[in-house]
């Protein structure tokens, strides 16, 4: 079988992680995975895009009648009448998660798509229109309310259509893939695994099978492609960030349900082929996961209000930051130009969400030929375990004691922010030689986005125990909440203007 390209570009991370065998305790809270951001991100998309259809109706209705320009109070100027707005929103919503156009596995035919968000609004329109019936909303212009049925159903049809373009070319990228991992390793769990490499467009990165015991092996499959049995799913849906399980063999009923409960603790989707339990996936549709009929056993829980709000978040703020400190960023940079040889901006690659690679911008503080001097300070390190830091650091500039301080340093990595490969609340961004020394419970942390600040920065900066870092970083992925990321800006604004950065 073809090498696939998820396991030949396995970090070294990701390599280091897999030959670890210990199970790791029953993770628990909601793991924030690729299909969680999507789905927060088709949410947002889609309201914005209701209340543009909105305003072209409006302009259509107005362009239609003459003489309404003084008479717009009486087709949709009252305040009263902004809940018949957000009511119609709100029922598009409810009706398309409904019919899975928020799923976590979104449909793979396009022309599916188009007539779900055209059924969607049709309905989301009957609904205003019951709402208008029942609470006397006589005011209201019909002719208005049918134009934003019609212009919202061609507006959000358009969208999906653009937005399904768009992810796949981050498909063929290798971006925002599933991983899976395929329960069998018969002649189907072959076919299967040739087909989720093969086709892109279904959005799947093959990362290997597992074996039942009693399970053949086909021959075509090479042992390096067998992760290990299913006794250790809870372990390698830590190294490999799985997101879902397919099982291609049958499995006994019995042993299935426990998979199902395992699954629920892990948070990660189980489908099977079609047919294999009818009683289990007794409500669920049939869908195609290329050619092959599956049925979903388990689908996991997305909170995708909370993770629209932080993107949302996110983008604003860093823009705000970039644009108000613009003038700041140029000083420093010729500052740093100025004081000692080499560029203005460090990029170092860091391991991000899902063991994902990315160049991380700070701004230089310190010597042009640190890295290569770090085993001669090695000895300075004032943290136990894997992390390094000093105060005291010789390589460090005097310009760069200043921005570390203040933590002005990381300014730059609002960009990343901006790009998608940080946010601005979230654990550290770890290096490739530190994660290479990661236990197994140690993965947990990147299973979300790393940050410009989190609860380590506030509450633990200066402690030099690995042990409470990794901690802090477990908690946050836990206890992860729109209100805990506030809470943790209103701190870091205190840390920063008391200049508690080294």
């Amino acid at each position: 079988m073809a090498t696939s390209e998820y396991l030949r570009n396995e970090s070294s991370a990701r390599r280091a992680a897999a030959s670890l065998s210990s199970d790791p305790a029953s993770p628990k809270g909601s793991r924030l995975g690729p299909a969680t951001a999507m789905s927060a991100t088709m949410v947002v998309g889609d309201v914005i895009t209701m209340l543009l259809a909105f305003a072209l109706a409006l302009a259509l209705r107005l362009s239609v009648v003459p003489h309404l320009g003084m008479q717009l109070r009486t087709y949709w100027g009252r305040p009263a009448d902004v809940f018949y707005l957000i009511w119609f929103i709100l029922a598009y919503l409810l009706v398309s998660r409904r019919y899975g156009l928020y799923a976590s596995v979104p449909a793979v035919n396009g022309y599916h798509d188009l007539r779900l968000v055209l059924q969607g609004c049709l309905t989301a329109g009957l609904l205003l229109c019951g709402a208008l019936y029942v609470f006397h909303g006589i005011e209201v212009s019909r002719i208005l309310v049918t134009l934003w049925v019609i212009t919202a159903s061609v507006m959000l049809g358009i969208r999906r259509y653009l937005w399904r373009r768009a992810r796949y070319r981050k498909f063929e990228q290798g971006i925002e893939l599933r991983n899976v991992v395929i329960l069998g390793t018969g002649q189907l769990g072959y076919a299967m695994a040739r087909e989720l490499q093969d086709r892109r467009r279904l959005g799947c990165r093959f990362v290997g099978f597992i074996s039942r015991p009693g399970s053949p092996l086909s021959p075509e499959i090479a042992p390096e492609y067998v992760l290990g049995g299913i006794e250790r799913i809870r372990a390698l849906t830590r190294q490999h960030f799985i997101d879902e399980l397919v099982l291609t063999e049958f499995y006994p009923t019995e042993d299935a349900i426990r998979l199902v409960q395992d699954a629920r603790e892990l948070d990660i989707d189980v489908r099977a082929i079609a047919g294999y339990y009818g009683d289990l996936a007794m409500n669920a549709p049939v869908e195609y996961l290329g050619i092959f009929p599956v049925a979903a056993l388990h689908r996991r829980r997305h909170r995708a209000a909370g993770l629209a709000c932080k993107r949302m978040v996110d983008v604003i703020l860093s823009l705000m930051a970039l644009f108000a400190t613009a003038p700041l960023l140029i000083v420093i940079a010729l500052c740093i130009k100025l004081e000692s040889e080499g560029p203005a901006l460090y990029v170092s690659d860091r391991i991000g969400k899902r063991g994902r690679v990315f160049p991380c911008f700070k701004f230089r503080t310190m010597v042009r030929n640190a890295e290569k001097m770090k085993q001669d300070v090695a000895e300075l390190n004032e943290r136990d375990g894997i992390l390094f830091k000093c105060s005291n650091d010789p390589r460090v500039t005097r310009l760069g004691r200043f921005l570390r301080k203040y933590s002005l340093d990381e300014l730059p990595q609002f960009l990343n922010v901006l790009r998608g490969e940080m946010s601005i609340v979230g654990p550290r961004p770890p290096i490739a030689t530190e994660v290479e020394k990661y236990d197994l419970e140690h993965f947990r942390r990147l299973e979300v986005m790393p940050g410009l600040t989190g609860l380590w920065q506030v509450q633990a900066r200066h402690d030099p125990s690995f042990a409470k870092y990794i901690e802090l970083d477990t908690a946050y992925v836990e206890n992860w909440s729109f209100w805990l990321d506030l809470k943790i800006l209103l701190r870091t604004a205190g840390v920063i203007v008391q200049g508690t950065g080294v």
